[in-house]
């Protein structure tokens, strides 16, 4: 395997993760739109693709695979958890 190949293999491993974040920032940011307008959209995103990326390759290190489907089911909720945290946790201290 080349470089290039390495790399394309680095960017489809952690794509998943990366769009999660920025599609259930985007959600987010729609669904509660008057509550979090202080928000920035970038915060929640970052936030979102951090804890997603975090747990897929968790989930790589644990099973030993990529594409399971207690892994994904993991980035949902680290994303899910991640969000709100940003969204709300953070500012009612």
């Amino acid at each position: 395997m080349g470089p290039v190949d390495a790399l394309w293999h680095l960017l489809n491993l952690l794509a998943p993760g990366l769009g999660l974040g920025v599609i259930a920032a985007a959600m987010v940011k729609v669904l509660w739109r008057r509550e979090l307008a202080s928000v920035p959209f970038g915060r929640l995103a970052r936030w979102g693709a951090l804890a997603s990326t975090v747990a897929l390759l968790g989930g790589l290190v644990i099973t030993g695979r990529d594409g399971r489907m207690a892994t994904y089911a993991a980035m949902v909720v680290a994303c899910a958890l991640a969000l709100w945290w940003a969204g709300f946790g953070a500012r009612r201290r």
